[in-house]
């Protein structure tokens, strides 16, 4: 590597790690929003083209514990590097006139960059000062939520105006873009780090996963085949009881399970799991319902690019929030922030709830959604990474998301499943909106009371 590159300058190297962030994760929300045009374009059903998201979702979740072991060692440029690659070239195939499971193949490469995020993090870690470095982590944690709210409204203007392959277009020129960035400006790791992975716990672990996300998107297995789905959850939860058994006898583990079992370690991952579930929920529930035609006798009817539009509140008001949180962390303490942050969320949920007559009553809650979750987002690195050596850091942060990956899968899942049981003939009945949205408010009071035992327990003296 040349000596040029080595010395990456700090104001170089900061915005390259919250942009490659920030694709890849707009990049794996693509699908959201085109999943409709996939049916028409590819001639497939509504199940069938969501998985063009749930895919990406599957692959991000089995692929960030292994990319986040890689990035622990010596060769986590080259990790960041190949990673990329594989994300430039699965949105080719997206782009390219292939057969539909050539493009479930794309999906599911571009899914394998949401390892990256935790890889950000750990290049962070070691090559700014500590104060520039904290910052840092807590802005590439906030855009790869907001991510969404950016590549939204842009893949749904381009599907309108250009058709299906305009929007994965977009999304090759990306990260294409993000590649370049990341030769150019991405920095070695430091020297005398070695990292191994445990190729059969990884595989262990991504059979767990893999049924445990298939099971929360494939709701209608429950319905029509409630034996099979129950098998599957039991394999799913003996996977990933074996693993966990192996981790903690590995000398080389995955994940490091010890430091997870940390108080402060596992109280935020329950934070997260059970937050992300919840926040998700609601952002499903706000999209649909804004997408609801008025002949259901509720909802505004939104076009697809017009409803994208409705996320930028969460967008930016989450961009406003993490940069709130980076300056006042230093006075309140993490766990506070996690704390106050899902009450913003539960109060979303709330006027969600109770007041969803006009389109900017939604915009508001969905601007509470977005300050909340970026507040959030911004504060879970801090309180990870204070008992977290450097060398773990992307280990340690990759186990975060992949906690966060599954919530958010249960989110999606558990608003699917109420607004099913509430189904009319054609559309869920409103009051079932009304019954998701308070199992939302009990998901973040949850989440708030975890966040301030885990600030007690912080702030309890030491004998």
């Amino acid at each position: 590597m040349s000596a040029a590159l080595t010395r990456s300058p700090a104001r170089l190297l900061v915005p390259a790690l919250v942009f490659i962030a920030l694709v890849v994760a707009a990049v794996a929300s693509l699908g959201m929003p085109l999943i409709t045009s996939v049916a028409t374009t590819f001639h497939v059903s509504l199940d069938s083209a969501q998985w063009t998201l749930t895919i990406t979702l599957l692959s991000g979740a089995v692929a960030t514990p292994v990319l986040g072991r890689l990035g622990t060692g010596r060769h986590r440029r080259a990790t960041i590097l190949a990673t990329l690659a594989i994300v430039v070239v699965g949105s080719a195939l997206t782009v390219l006139p292939l057969p539909f499971a050539w493009l479930l193949v794309g999906r599911a490469a571009q899914g394998i960059g949401l390892g990256l995020t935790a890889l950000m993090m750990g290049v962070a870690r070691d090559h700014l000062p500590e104060k520039r470095g904290a910052a840092t982590i807590a802005l590439i944690s906030v855009v790869s939520i907001i991510g969404a709210g950016v590549g939204y409204p842009l893949a749904a203007l381009l599907a309108e105006f250009g058709g299906l392959r305009a929007a994965y277009g977009l999304g090759l020129l990306v990260t294409a873009i993000a590649l370049l960035t990341a030769w150019r400006s991405i920095p070695a790791a430091p020297e005398g780090r070695f990292a191994h992975v445990n190729v059969a716990g990884a595989l262990v672990l991504a059979g767990g996963l893999f049924l445990v996300l298939f099971l929360a998107g494939e709701r209608s297995l429950w319905g029509r085949h409630l034996a099979v789905a129950v098998s599957l959850a039991v394999a799913a939860v003996l996977l990933l009881c074996l693993w966990t058994a192996s981790e903690l006898r590995s000398t080389t583990p995955l994940v490091d399970v010890r430091a997870v079992r940390h108080p402060a370690v596992a109280g935020a991952n329950i934070a997260m799991f059970v937050g992300g579930s919840g926040m998700y929920l609601l952002l499903t529930l706000i999209t649909r319902y804004a997408q609801t035609p008025h002949s259901a006798g509720y909802g505004f009817g939104l076009s697809t690019f017009v409803a994208g539009l409705v996320l930028i509140p969460f967008s930016v008001l989450g961009f406003v929030a993490g940069k709130l949180t980076q300056r006042v962390r230093e006075r309140i303490d993490g766990p506070l922030l996690l704390a106050g942050s899902a009450a913003i969320v539960g109060g979303g949920f709330v006027l969600f709830a109770v007041a969803r007559s006009n389109l900017a009553e939604l915009l508001v809650a969905m601007g509470l959604l977005g300050f909340g979750v970026g507040g959030f987002s911004a504060a879970m690195p801090g309180v990870i990474l204070a008992v977290t050596p450097k060398s773990e850091t992307s280990s340690a942060m990759s186990f975060n998301y992949v906690v966060r990956s599954v919530g958010y899968s249960l989110g999606s899942a558990i608003g699917g499943l109420v607004l099913a049981v509430g189904t009319g003939r054609l559309f869920p009945n409103e009051a079932a909106y009304t019954t998701a949205a308070l199992l939302g408010v009990a998901a973040m009071a949850i989440t708030t009371m975890t966040s301030l035992a885990l600030a007690r327990r912080r702030s309890r003296p030491r004998i």
